[in-house]
């Protein structure tokens, strides 16, 4: 048998050592080469975020310089990349000519922004102008300037291109302040919970979506429409329209008065000249000095000064249960302090007056029935005091077909009717009769007292000229005047009372005809006290 050749054997592990380093050497070229790489695309990354960041700044700055027209300083700017683009910046500050708040220590920026951030595609780095779905903008101040600085805006116009380009803005936590140049008078504040800016195009309005807390009375508003463009030379004369919707309002923030109001409305106009239509439902509306709820219906009018927050009403039609009015007036900011000083001018053409006395006084039921026509001039200046300490009202008033709730007053009236029409016996009776009574005057109330410097009164065969007071929380009754019956005293009784009468008719009659006596109506709603009078 010949003998194998000279060689390694079949099976020798030789080749199977030499695959195995070629595949290791492989590998290892493939590591080190991913490495390289990895550092290579590191180090670019690295030179792209360094590069980034003063690229950014200088077009934010450049940006927002063309936009507004003014300096913009920008403390920090971070960039890094994850999924894109991702940038954040601090302490970004946009100022005008002028302090736009002098009153307060250092230059106010017309734009204090403590932070923002976007993300975007890393290749819109490279682009120009830089296109950016959204920014979002948390703790945005915002400072209106007063009236008699904005003009000076114009000197503000700047050369530059809009290097970056925005689709929406959506701010959190943003406040508006609206100055004004009296020092003693702090700025119309607004606190914006929620709100969304979205560019239509270059030079057109602005398209917004705000939620925002009002302070008096406590509610939210809701409110969609568009804004400018932005007149930088009259800031008042920019174009604003939208609607509008005020829900939860808790009236009770106003000391006097309760109940939750709801309002919406459509608006337009200029900033310093907003028309506004609308109307409010406040079904528990009440004065806590009666205590009395009472459905509330107003449809208004009113023109706003966007600048200052005054409020020209012209008209409101308000509907108080089944009855209407109508007022027209002014709500403008005081010169010092906070809050607002209400006039207005009010007409009732025809309503109940135990409405009325249902919305303002205490007493249950309300002291009299009956239809009222009034007009009045109502004064609530501001103050921290209970509105009805506050609340002035001037007027005169008719009152027709008139009764007395409270059955003893209204069975004295009877009487008295009838004994001055010289029925003596019907009045002794008790008679189903009730007479109406009629009533006209001129009126004041202050400090929650009703006064009338002048009072008629008139039931059949009687009249009376009165003056007086009567408090709201129907505790006191303090009337004084003059009766003045058809009949004489004589013929006001029966029996030997009229005969003894009879001589003293000369004096109590005027021109020999009918009586005179003087009278009072005191104590309170439910023991009122009808007296003749002799010490007036």
């Amino acid at each position: 048998m010949a003998a194998h050749p000279e060689g390694p054997h079949p099976t020798s592990p030789a080749p199977i050592v030499s695959l195995r380093r070629h595949r290791y050497r492989t590998r290892a070229w493939i590591a080190a080469i991913a490495a390289a790489l990895a550092a290579t695309v590191f180090a670019c990354i690295r030179l792209v975020i360094s590069r980034a960041e003063p690229i950014l700044r200088g077009r934010v700055i450049e940006t927002l310089s063309t936009r507004f027209k003014s300096r913009v300083e920008l403390a920090e700017i971070h960039v890094w990349i994850a999924d894109g683009l991702h940038v954040e910046g601090k302490g970004l500050k946009i100022y005008g000519a002028t302090d736009p708040n002098p009153g307060e220590a250092g230059v106010q920026p017309l734009l204090d922004v403590p932070q923002f951030r976007f993300q975007t595609a890393l290749r819109n780095l490279f682009r120009e102008p830089m296109r950016v779905d959204t920014i979002l903008v948390d703790g945005l101040t915002l400072h209106i300037p007063a009236a008699n600085q904005r003009s000076e805006m114009r000197s503000l116009r700047r050369r530059g291109k809009m290097s970056i380009v925005v689709d929406q803005f959506v701010c959190t936590h943003t406040t508006l302040l609206i100055n004004t140049t009296r020092p003693a008078k702090p700025p119309l504040e607004f606190d914006v919970s929620d709100l969304r800016l979205q560019e239509v195009g270059p030079g057109q309005p602005l398209r917004f979506d705000a939620k925002l807390l009002n302070p008096k009375p406590i509610g939210i508003i809701h409110s969609t429409g568009m804004f400018g463009p932005i007149d930088e030379s009259r800031p008042r004369d920019s174009a604003v329209a939208g609607t509008y919707s005020f829900t939860h309002a808790d009236l009770a923030t106003f000391k006097g008065i309760a109940g939750i109001l709801s309002s919406t409305g459509r608006y337009g106009g200029t900033l310093g000249r907003i028309e506004v239509d609308g109307e409010t439902d406040t079904p528990d509306f009440q004065l806590t000095v009666s205590g009395h709820p009472v459905p509330l219906h107003t449809d208004f009018h009113a023109i706003v000064d966007g600048t200052d927050g005054d409020t020209y009403l012209d008209p409101v039609r308000a509907r108080i249960r089944e009855s209407s009015l109508t007022a027209r007036g002014k709500v403008v900011r005081v010169k010092t302090g906070h809050g607002h000083d209400i006039q207005m001018n009010v007409v009732l053409n025809r309503a109940s007056i135990q409405d009325l006395l249902w919305l303002g006084v205490k007493t249950d039921p309300p002291v009299m029935t009956g239809t009222v026509k009034m007009t009045a001039a109502l004064h609530l200046p501001a103050g921290a005091d209970d509105l009805s300490e506050r609340l002035s009202l001037q007027g005169k008033f008719e009152v027709s077909d008139g009764y007395f709730s409270n059955d003893k007053l209204q069975t004295r009236i009877d009487a008295l009717s009838l004994r001055s029409l010289g029925r003596p016996k019907l009045a002794r009776q008790a008679s189903e009769m009730t007479v109406p009574t009629e009533l006209r005057g001129a009126f004041g109330l202050t400090h929650g007292m009703l006064s009338f410097s002048s009072l008629h009164f008139q039931v059949p065969g009687t009249s009376a000229a009165v003056t007086g007071q009567y408090s709201l929380d129907g505790s006191t009754f303090d009337f004084h005047g003059t009766l003045k019956m058809e009949a004489k005293l004589s013929q006001m009784t029966t029996g030997w009372k009229s005969i003894l009468l009879k001589p003293v008719d000369p004096f109590f009659s005027k021109h020999g005809n009918g009586t005179e006596v003087p009278f009072k109506i005191s104590g309170t709603r439910s023991e009122p006290h009808f007296e003749l009078d002799f010490h007036h």
